[in-house]
């Protein structure tokens, strides 16, 4: 089973930009399609991000197409979400997770303990 570590969240203005990580453990980490998914305060989680276990493609939800990158460095153990052009929308405690398929997003196994991202206005 996988075990995930997301790290790069902070406080920022409207517009800047934000890398998060993802790492992982577990020798069978590029076996599986991954995805980040986003709880905002009262709000239920939600997906963001798919990559497929090679990195050939990707899936974005609509509110973050254009702005966010999703990618993955199987050597290392890690996938990264770039958040460019960031808004207040996007405040939200983001999460890795591995998926069933990226073509249901559906996640499976363990979910990190999240990285907090708060935009101000």
């Amino acid at each position: 089973q996988v075990r995930l570590v997301e790290s790069g969240g902070g406080l920022v203005q409207a517009g800047d930009s934000l890398r998060l990580s993802c790492a992982a453990s577990g020798r069978t980490f590029s076996n599986y399609d991954m995805g980040w998914f986003r709880q905002a305060p009262g709000k239920e989680r939600e997906f963001v991000a798919a990559i497929t276990w090679n990195g050939a493609n990707t899936y974005y939800a609509d509110s973050v197409k254009g702005r966010f990158t999703i990618s993955r460095d199987n050597a290392k153990n890690t996938v990264y979400l770039q958040m460019n052009s960031l808004k207040p929308e996007d405040t939200a405690v983001y999460y890795c997770v591995a998926l069933v398929s990226t073509a249901t997003r559906t996640p499976f196994g363990s979910w990190g303990q999240g990285t907090q991202v708060t935009v101000s206005s």
